[in-house]
């Protein structure tokens, strides 16, 4: 990997990862641990997406600049979510629930405040509509969010199982429900909103975990059939020889979602700052935990793991 003039990665690396496996596994476990506290502990910010509350539809005389709208919103005092929708005069505004808030004219006042403090001199809001979301609809779609994990896992298992080993399945899975894990104990520890679109991070964060960790799985099986060597060796030679390649697809992938977290409005932040986030641990548990999990316990690969299994020599015997 070289960036003209300058060499990152060398052509050849060897680096023993190997060295610190249990240094680094023990890092990362103590980073999920912290995780799993904060979302225990603290718990999630969810966003009007899985708590409910009132919705405003906005349309303006001229096209509304989305992040001016949400801090006069804020500069009143009204934490909510404003978003783009249809053409650029007509704008979502979401609300937290408040007590004594479900009733229409609770409803009707707090669109009235929406409305006079979005509206400018030169740019006055109607309201085109005004209602209540019940949290029914939250409870609904936080079910729906951990039904899409577990298939996704579930996806995972059977792949990597039927395409490798059942021991590079618990390998991959273990790590990419931690870098998961980390993820989304962010979002608890900082008290950031948890809405949709940080569930879909979260998503992609599995997508490109196991992406990574399967391609250098792929080459550790190579490597297994192809060297002489002891399985160390054999997984530290993997990693090296996946390394620019790893190195390569992160460093793209979030600029990518850097470039959304930049310009893709208060809307997107929440998703683009999971990815980023999510990419880092994603590349960092598949150089340095992924791989020497396969060198622990009962998931410790021994070369007979996966060379190809022997053909019954009567059957072959039997052949004209």
């Amino acid at each position: 990997m070289s960036i003209f003039p300058l060499r990152l990665i060398p052509a050849t690396p060897n680096i023993d990862f190997m060295r610190l496996r249990l240094v680094w596994i023990g890092i990362v476990a103590v980073l999920a641990l912290v995780a799993l506290g904060a979302i225990v502990g603290k718990g999630f910010n969810y966003a009007l997406d899985f708590t409910g509350g009132t919705v405003v539809e906005l349309r303006f005389e001229q096209p509304a600049d989305v992040d001016a709208v949400r801090g006069r919103l804020q500069a009143a005092g009204i934490n909510a979510q404003v978003q783009t929708f249809g053409s650029g005069s007509d704008l979502l505004v979401r609300l937290q629930p408040r007590d004594g808030e479900t009733t229409s004219d609770a409803n009707a006042e707090t669109a009235r405040r929406v409305q006079d403090a979005a509206s400018t001199t030169g740019n006055a809001a109607t309201i085109q509509r005004s209602e209540f979301v019940g949290p029914q609809v939250g409870r609904e779609l936080a079910q729906n969010g951990v039904y899409a994990v577990l298939f996704v896992v579930l996806g995972f298992l059977i792949y990597i199982g039927f395409r490798f080993e059942w021991k590079f399945a618990i390998a991959a899975i273990i790590t990419t429900l931690n870098d998961v894990l980390i993820v989304a104990g962010w979002f608890a520890l900082s008290g950031r909103e948890f809405d949709l679109t940080v569930l879909a991070g979260l998503l992609s964060t599995m997508g490109f975990s196991i992406n990574d960790t399967i391609v250098v799985f792929d080459r550790v099986r190579e490597n297994f059939r192809g060297m002489r060597a002891d399985p160390r060796t054999i997984l530290n030679t993997s990693i090296n020889q996946t390394l620019s390649r790893t190195i390569i697809t992160s460093v793209a992938a979030f600029l990518t979602a850097f470039a959304l977290w930049l310009y893709g409005g208060g809307s997107l932040q929440g998703m683009a700052e999971a990815t980023m986030i999510g990419i880092v641990f994603g590349t960092v548990s598949t150089i340095f935990v992924a791989c020497p999990l396969l060198t622990l316990g009962f998931l410790r690969v021994e070369k007979q793991d996966l060379m190809p299994k022997a053909r019954d020599e009567e059957a072959l015997a039997r052949r004209p």
